[in-house]
């Protein structure tokens, strides 16, 4: 099979899921229970050993992967978001750890169809001067892991969890992974959410949790300007898969809407309307800008992830200036555009999109990452366009 073939394989059976997801999305976001059944539709599909780093063995291309999260966000954007950080968590042993440890990693994770998530902080230090909130200590060959972490998906189901943590005898910042059934690992669920309420949030609790050498997946820096270039690309990576997961909702939002309204079950009647036609238009305009902003900067991503394309110091900046206008064009358009169609049709459960948008976005407010991007555009500062993801 060659690669277009395999392509366009992953493509039909992450829109089979999609569709499958779709049909029960309304009850499911209702329900609001740990995502047991979408990791085993995942599972299924093949699309948890699928969406990994590229390799011998398998794996996926950047764009490739993000086109797929795109489309099961579109069906349900808790699925989506649980699937990206998947994705990106599974790269974790390339942005932290040497080569030969992440291929074995990479291989295991293959064969086991893990379903990763994470909650690794961006690389900065501790701004607040507050203690940090995990902490290892060491104990024989090993360490101890203490402390609390909120994780924002499938905290429960997640076969791998990668955290960091300060180790309390040399201060360095170690990225480990862990197993939510591992001994001393309890977990705090976040069912009420307002949206994203099949992500499976929640928070872990760890009480001297063992983390053996193999479990270990590297150093992380304190900051960016001590960080390999490839590393600093982990939290952009992250955040430019959740915008695929904004395009998705937006995507969602709109066909939905679209049919109702073709269906004659919108406030307005559809024809000729001329209200009706200006705000689909004015909302497909503002879908499709946030689309090419989101795809500039996702080529940008694949080509800096490419380990065949060497990578300098200059690169990741400019890649994270990309993302972080992505960023900050989709979370701007998702709210707009699930807000408006709630003003175009009245059906049950179109409210979710507007929910599950304010819930992806709540996190990360533009004017930081703004002031970020605009220095670095002026004086060409790397530093201030990595402070947009602290």
């Amino acid at each position: 099979m060659t690669t277009e073939e395999k392509h366009h394989t992953l493509l039909r059976a992450a829109r089979d899921v999609a569709d499958d997801l779709a049909a029960d999305a309304i009850a499911r976001d209702q329900a609001g229970r740990p995502p047991i059944d979408e990791k085993a539709r995942l599972r299924e599909a093949g699309l948890l050993a699928a969406l990994t780093p590229p390799g011998p063995g398998g794996g996926t291309d950047w764009r490739t992967g993000c086109a797929v999260i795109r489309d099961i966000a579109a069906a349900d954007s808790s699925v989506g978001e649980m699937l990206a950080r998947h994705f990106v968590h599974t790269w974790s042993g390339r942005f932290y750890a040497g080569h030969h440890r992440a291929t074995a990693l990479e291989e295991e994770s293959l064969r086991e169809q893990w379903l990763w998530t994470g909650a690794v902080r961006a690389l900065a230090p501790d701004e607040g001067g507050h203690a940090p909130d995990l902490i290892l200590r060491r104990r024989n060959t090993g360490y101890v892991l203490h402390g609390r972490r909120p994780v924002e998906t499938a905290v429960t189901v997640a076969d791998q969890i990668a955290v960091d943590a300060v180790c309390a005898t040399t201060g360095d910042i170690l990225v480990v992974r862990i197993a939510p059934g591992a001994r001393g690992v309890t977990v705090d669920t976040a069912p009420d959410r307002l949206g994203q309420r099949v992500a499976g949030a929640g928070s872990l609790i760890l009480d001297r949790v063992a983390v053996a050498p193999e479990r270990l997946l590297g150093r992380r820096p304190h900051d960016e300007e001590s960080a390999a270039p490839f590393t600093t690309l982990a939290e952009p990576a992250l955040r430019l898969a959740l915008c695929h997961v904004g395009l998705g909702i937006m995507e969602g939002a709109l066909t939905e809407a679209r049919d109702l309204s073709r269906r004659g079950r919108g406030h307005r009647r559809p024809g000729e309307d001329p209200d009706l036609l200006l705000t689909y238009g004015e909302l497909a305009s503002a879908a499709q800008t946030a689309t090419a902003v989101v795809h500039r900067a996702t080529a940008a991503m694949a080509r800096a992830l490419d380990p065949g394309s060497p990578l300098d110091a200059e690169e990741p900046a400019t890649v994270t200036s990309l993302v972080g206008t992505a960023e900050t064009v989709t979370a701007k358009a998702a709210l707009e555009i699930t807000a408006r169609v709630l003003e175009l049709a009245d059906a049950p459960g179109l409210d979710r999109f507007w929910r599950n948008a304010r819930v992806l976005t709540a996190h990360h407010p533009a004017t930081r990452r703004l002031r970020s991007i605009g220095e670095h555009y002026l004086n060409a500062s790397h530093r201030a366009v990595a402070a947009a993801f602290h």
